[in-house]
């Protein structure tokens, strides 16, 4: 099944840089653990480690979601 994100318009948001969860979670309305299953199945972007405890997701990968691409 496939999902609709409602989300905030694509030209409001940057594609370039990297974004945090919480920031994720305000482009994207979805919980945290929605967001984190979705990770593990392939429905959203895969996250860079930028250090042990600190995981981030391009800006252009964000928007692609938004977009409606759901390959990832």
């Amino acid at each position: 099944m496939k999902e609709k994100i409602s989300a905030r318009p694509l030209e409001d948001i940057p594609v370039t840089g990297l974004y945090r969860l919480p920031k994720v979670l305000e482009l994207v309305p979805v919980s945290a653990s929605t967001w984190w299953a979705g990770v593990r199945d392939g429905r959203f972007p895969k996250p860079i480690r930028l250090s042990k405890r600190v995981t981030a997701w391009k800006a252009s990968d964000i928007a692609r979601l938004i977009a409606g691409e759901n390959r990832f």
